[in-house]
């Protein structure tokens, strides 16, 4: 006989809160669905549940120990997406009596979108234009979004706050309704969350006027996003709990889509800016000092004497800011090679080849 607080690592006596807990870790662990599935193991922990989820199959095991027989050894009837409702229920054990299991134990594992995984509000998109500088540094931006939100009034509860609750009647205060079906292995009983009182026992005694008793209302909300300095075009910020808001559940998300506008003059590539500078052909052979534009205003810069057309000169910490620092600014040199030229100049041009320059 098989031990079945042992199949799901359990003590004897565990209460049947524990009992349920580990069934759901180890059935979302070994459904054959899952990447980590086992078809044979996943059998063994049904049918211990089966037996130890049902508080009279429970007290006949707990005393007669090897000698219980109301387990059933697993049969071969076929599943819905994969879950086996004869292993579940014990085929050789169920008698007909009834049993008893929350329906919230398969789809809340399984994925088949049972009320544990409908309690969350939907998600929202949005769009947001940054200036080149904007993604470089950082920015902070307030945005106007139209969504279900929490009610301001109530704060979601949908009563007025000065009158109180009182227990729900159509679940007696239990936040859960049982029902009682037949099919052709016998009677058994679903557990649900009461869509009453969204499984919280209590109701409101007057609705919130604001939201109608709802919990929730449809309004504009200011949103602040505070956009991190680096971010590059095309990433998505997301904000957890500011999406939806759905009543007795947790809200969405706001996910921010970032587009960056481009720069006149200044390239990005990672922590590095880069920006191009023209200079004449006697600086490139003499040395000159430029300005040039960066991202912190206009600043300095010697040109060395014998630069090369092509030639990259760094400064130093003014690229993109990062946790160590901040990236460099590479300044590439284009030089300029006149078009016409004097007689003089070309005199002196003409001398400086004699030089073998």
């Amino acid at each position: 006989m098989k031990d079945y607080y042992q199949i799901l690592g359990l003590q004897k006596g565990a209460s049947k809160d524990e009992v349920k807990k580990a069934f759901r870790k180890l059935a979302a662990q070994y459904h054959p669905d899952k990447k980590t599935g086992n078809e044979e193991k996943y059998k063994e922990i049904t049918e211990a549940y089966a037996v130890l989820g049902d508080d009279k199959k429970k007290a006949e095991y707990d005393t007669y120990g090897h000698a219980f027989n109301g387990g059933g050894g697993g049969g071969q009837a076929g599943g819905f997406g994969g879950f086996n409702w004869a292993d579940f229920a014990g085929q050789q054990g169920f008698n007909g009596q009834g049993f008893e299991f929350d329906i919230s134990d398969i789809f809340e594992n399984f994925g088949f979108g049972g009320q544990a995984r409908q309690n969350r509000g939907r998600d929202i998109s949005i769009e947001i234009n940054l200036s080149f500088k904007e993604a470089v540094f950082g920015s902070t931006r307030k945005v106007l979004v139209t969504k279900n939100s929490t009610c301001v009034e109530c704060k979601g509860t949908g009563g007025k706050p000065e009158a109180g609750t009182t227990t729900c009647t159509t679940c007696n205060g239990q936040g859960k309704v049982r029902e009682t079906r037949q099919s052709v292995m016998g009677s058994f009983t679903t557990v649900r969350e009461c869509n009453v009182c969204m499984g919280r026992g209590q109701v409101p005694k007057e609705r919130c006027g604001h939201c109608a008793g709802a919990g929730i209302k449809r309004a504009q909300e200011e949103i602040e996003i505070k956009v991190p300095a680096g971010i590059e075009n095309g990433e998505v910020i997301r904000m957890t709990g500011r999406g939806e808001a759905i009543t007795a559940g947790q809200p969405g998300d706001l996910y921010v889509k970032i587009h960056v506008e481009t720069h006149g003059s200044i390239k990005r590539d990672g922590t590095t800016l880069f920006t191009t500078l023209p200079i004449k052909l006697t600086d490139a052979l003499l040395g000159g000092d430029y300005k040039i534009e960066t991202l912190d205003g206009v600043i300095e810069l010697k040109v060395p004497a014998g630069v090369s057309h092509g030639e990259l000169l760094r400064v130093k910490e003014r690229g993109v800011p990062t946790e160590r620092g901040r990236g460099d600014f590479m300044v590439r040199i284009n030089i300029e090679m006149p078009k016409k030229m004097s007689r003089k100049a070309q005199k002196l041009v003409e001398e400086l080849r004699e030089e073998g320059i």
